[in-house]
C-alpha cells in the first residue's frame, strides 16, 4: 500500500498520466517525458518520503527512488488500466542531439555486456590475487581458471554483436553468428601477425592487398557490422515475402554483412580503433598524471551530462588489449568523492529527516553508483559536487603518478577492491587513491559548507 500511494502522489504532482508522454527506468530513477514540463510540482515530489532526489537533463524528468523502489514503482505506474507509453527509448532519441545520441547507443549496447566483463574482471583479480601470493596451482586449475578470465573477451566481438542486433531490432541470434564469424578460428589472430607468428590472409582484388584476420577482443567492427547487419534484415522482411522469408532474409543478411565486416568494415575500423585506443592510452600517459587529474576531475561531471557510456568502448577495449584498466583507477576516486560529499552534506545538516536521507544517498555511491548523491545532494547545494570534482582530480592526478590499474570495468569504489587485488602494489595504490578522495573532498565539504546553503 506505501508504493501504491507513493505511485500516486508521483503521478499527481507530476501533472496526471495524462502528461506523461513516456515512461521508463534505469536501476535508481524513475524516467519521463512529459508533454508539460510547467506542470511538475518539484518541491512536492522532493518532500515524498523515498523520493531521494529528482531533476530535469536531456528531455527527461528523472525522480531517484533508489535500487528496488524504483522497480516497483514503474510497475504500478505502468500496470493501472490506464494506457502508459513505456516506449521511452525512441521517445528520448526523437528529441536528441546526435553527440548524446551516440553516447546514449553505445551505452543501450554496453549495459547487457557489462555484467559478464565485471565478472570476468572479478575473475582476473582473484587469480591474479592468488598469484600474487605465490599460492601454487595445479597445471588443469590454472587451465580452467584461464577459461574463466579470458572467454569473454576473447569472443568480445560475439557479445557486442548479439547486444547491437537486438539494440538496432534485427534477430540477436544473426548477431551471435556475425559475432563467432569475426572470431573464427579459420582467421589468423591479430596478435599472433602482429608478432610475426602467422601470416594475414590476403585478398588482392583490382590490385589492392586486403589483409584479413580475426577481431578477438575488438569493439568497433561488432558493433558496425551488427547495425549493417540489423538494418539489411528489417529492409528484407519488409521486401521478401512470408514463403520465403524464413530462407532468404538469413541468408542475404549474413552474407552482406559477413563479407562487409570481413572485407570492409573490419579492416578499416580496426585502424580507426587502433588510432583511437593508442590516442586514449598517450592522453592517460601524459606526464606528472596529467591525464589522470583531467579524467578524474571531468569524469563524474561528464556523468551529469549523460554521454559518459561513450567510455565504455574504451575500457572495454583497454582490458581486451592489455588486460589492465587504468581509466577505471582515475575515475575511481571521483566516484568515492560524490559519496564522501553526500556524507559530509548529511553530517553537517541539523534536520534528523534530510540528515538522514542524505547520508542514505552516499551509500549506493560508496557502491558505485553515483545519480543519488548527485543528484539529490550535491548538485543541488552546488559547493559539494564542486569540491567533490577536486577530491576526483586529486585522486585521478595520484592514479596517474602511480600509473594505476585495474583488472575490471564496470565496478568501482568498495565494490572495486577486488579488481586491484592482483598485486600488493596494486592494492596499496587502490587505498592511496580513495584515501586521497575521501580526505580532500571531507575537508574541503567540512569547512566551506554551511548547512542548507
Amino acid at each position: 500500500m506505501e508504493d501504491k500511494q507513493l505511485a500516486s502522489e508521483i503521478v499527481k504532482f507530476i501533472g496526471g498520466k495524462e502528461n506523461i508522454r513516456a515512461v521508463g527506468h534505469c536501476s535508481t530513477r524513475l524516467r519521463l517525458t512529459l508533454n508539460d514540463e510547467a506542470k511538475v510540482e518539484k518541491e512536492e515530489i522532493e518532500n515524498l518520503e523515498g523520493v531521494k532526489g529528482q531533476f530535469f537533463t536531456s528531455g527527461q524528468y528523472q525522480i531517484i527512488l533508489g535500487t528496488g523502489l524504483v522497480d516497483r514503482i514503474y510497475n504500478i505506474v505502468v500496470g493501472s488500466q490506464d494506457a502508459v507509453n513505456t516506449n521511452l527509448k525512441e521517445d528520448i532519441y526523437a528529441n536528441m542531439s546526435w553527440p548524446r545520441k551516440i553516447s546514449r547507443i553505445l551505452g543501450d549496447v554496453f549495459i547487457p555486456v557489462i555484467p559478464v566483463l565485471v565478472a570476468t574482471g572479478l575473475f582476473s583479480g582473484l587469480i591474479n590475487c592468488i598469484n600474487a601470493f605465490g599460492i601454487p596451482m595445479d597445471a588443469n586449475v590454472l587451465a580452467i581458471a584461464t577459461v574463466l578470465m579470458k572467454t569473454a573477451f576473447t569472443f568480445l566481438p560475439v557479445l557486442i554483436a548479439w547486444s547491437a542486433m537486438k539494440q538496432f531490432g534485427g534477430s540477436p541470434v544473426i548477431g551471435i553468428v556475425l559475432g563467432l564469424m569475426l572470431v573464427s578460428p579459420q582467421l589468423p589472430n591479430p596478435n599472433d601477425v602482429i608478432k610475426g607468428l602467422v601470416d594475414p590472409i590476403i585478398f588482392s582484388p583490382f590490385g589492392f592487398d586486403i589483409q584479413i584476420v580475426g577481431y578477438q577482443g575488438s569493439v568497433l567492427p561488432a558493433l558496425v557490422v551488427a547495425i549493417i547487419a540489423a538494418k539489411t534484415e528489417k529492409f528484407l522482411r519488409r521486401k521478401v515475402p512470408d514463403a520465403l522469408d524464413l530462407i532468404i532474409t538469413p541468408f542475404v543478411t549474413l552474407l552482406i554483412s559477413g563479407l562487409l565486416g570481413l572485407f570492409i568494415v573490419g579492416p578499416i575500423c580496426h585502424v580507426i580503433e587502433l588510432g583511437v585506443l593508442n590516442a586514449a592510452k598517450a592522453f592517460m600517459q601524459l606526464p606528472f598524471g596529467l591525464g589522470g587529474l583531467i579524467i578524474g576531475g571531468t569524469q563524474q561531471a561528464i556523468v551529469v551530462t549523460g554521454v559518459h557510456h561513450i567510455f565504455l568502448a574504451l575500457e572495454t577495449n583497454l582490458l581486451a588489449d592489455t588486460g589492465f584498466n587504468p581509466f577505471n583507477a582515475m575515475i575511481t576516486g571521483g566516484i568515492m568523492a560524490q559519496a564522501t560529499a553526500a556524507f559530509t552534506v548529511g553530517l553537517k545538516t541539523k534536520n534528523k529527516k534530510k540528515r538522514g536521507l542524505y547520508m542514505s544517498s552516499s551509500l549506493p555511491a560508496f557502491l558505485g553508483i553515483t545519480e543519488p548523491a548527485i543528484f539529490g545532494v550535491n548538485l543541488k547545494f552546488g559547493k559539494p559536487f564542486l569540491f567533490a570534482l577536486c577530491g576526483g582530480a586529486s585522486a585521478g592526478l595520484i592514479a596517474g603518478i602511480l600509473k594505476a590499474a585495474s583488472t575490471g570495468m564496470g565496478v568501482a569504489a568498495i565494490p572495486g577492491l577486488v579488481t586491484y587485488l592482483y598485486s600488493s602494489q596494486a592494492i596499496v595504490h587502490y587505498f592511496i587513491i580513495h584515501g586521497v578522495a575521501i580526505i580532500v573532498t571531507f575537508c574541503l565539504t567540512y569547512i566551506f559548507y554551511k548547512a542548507e546553503e
